[in-house]
């Protein structure tokens, strides 16, 4: 029997198998880890459909949303507040005085992107405004003014003359800046009890600067989200009530570590946006 034929075939098949594993080598492999670095979403319809302050304004353009705000959240604050005395920077008990709450309006103009990138390259969250929520006050990176200490472990109160507790960040896990700046430095009950159940997944709640819509602590199911599955940001790419098959946005975790709010961005950010906060202890 000639042999030729079937060396001939057997070489054509070997040379076909190691072919395909080449192109496969060849090929990118995507987990869902890092599945969110191949494309940029579209928010609109979950910006559309979440639960904003009836004060706010909210304008649709091409690509992109304007929001309008004026800062004051449509939940109640404390009549009072532990402020920092004159000079003071980051106050303590010692260094702070009870005082009524300055909360102010404030002129907030955001553009924010409908269509944001994920990018590898992050950007720090800076000290002031990073994000808008749906109440209508803004979010605050985890700092102080020090861009140090981290606000919600430096929490205090004060005494007053009734035996009153005057808390430094009210129960809503926010304060206002002596100036009248009303902002959340961590997840705050007081908008996820607006828009969640008590034992189901977290909706939107807010929108950051570089356009990634902001999330309470529980997953698609309802379940706590470990800060290990979030990303240095605070970000992950899961499923959510808007988007069931998967969508980068970050996570406000109930922690009141570094954790608690955003530390940077894996979005393309418009330094435009960026509203820095008023230099404090002067």
């Amino acid at each position: 029997m000639n042999s030729k034929p079937i060396k001939q075939a057997l070489a054509g098949s070997l040379l076909a198998t190691l072919l395909f594993f080449a192109a496969f080598a060849a090929f990118p492999q995507l987990s869902n880890a890092n599945s969110s670095t191949a494309k940029s979403y579209n928010t609109k319809a979950a910006l559309k459909s979440a639960d904003w302050n009836e004060e706010m304004s909210l304008t649709y353009e091409k690509n992109k949303v304007v929001l309008t705000a004026n800062g004051i959240p449509d939940h109640p604050r404390d009549a009072q507040y532990a402020l920092p005395k004159a000079g003071v920077m980051i106050p303590d008990a010692s260094t702070a005085t009870i005082g009524n709450d300055p909360t102010k309006e404030q002129s907030y103009n955001f553009e924010i992107t409908t269509k944001p990138k994920y990018v590898s390259k992050t950007t720090s969250a800076p000290l002031g405004s990073i994000g808008l929520m749906i109440s209508g006050a803004v979010l605050f990176n985890p700092y102080e003014g020090d861009n140090k200490t981290i606000a919600m472990a430096n929490n205090f109160y004060l005494t007053d003359s009734q035996g009153n507790e005057v808390w430094f960040i009210d129960s809503c896990s926010a304060h206002p800046t002596p100036m009248g700046e009303y902002h959340y430095h961590a997840l705050s009950s007081c908008i996820t009890d607006q828009v969640d159940t008590t034992s189901g997944p977290s909706h939107v709640i807010g929108v950051a600067l570089d356009g990634f819509l902001i999330y309470g602590s529980r997953d698609i199911n309802g379940k706590s989200i470990p800060v290990s599955k979030l990303d240095k940001c605070n970000g992950i790419f899961s499923a959510t009530p808007e988007y069931p098959k998967g969508i980068y946005h970050y996570v406000l975790p109930e922690t009141s570590d570094s954790t608690s709010s955003i530390r940077c961005f894996h979005g393309q950010v418009d330094s435009a946006q960026i509203q820095p906060m008023p230099p404090m202890g002067q």
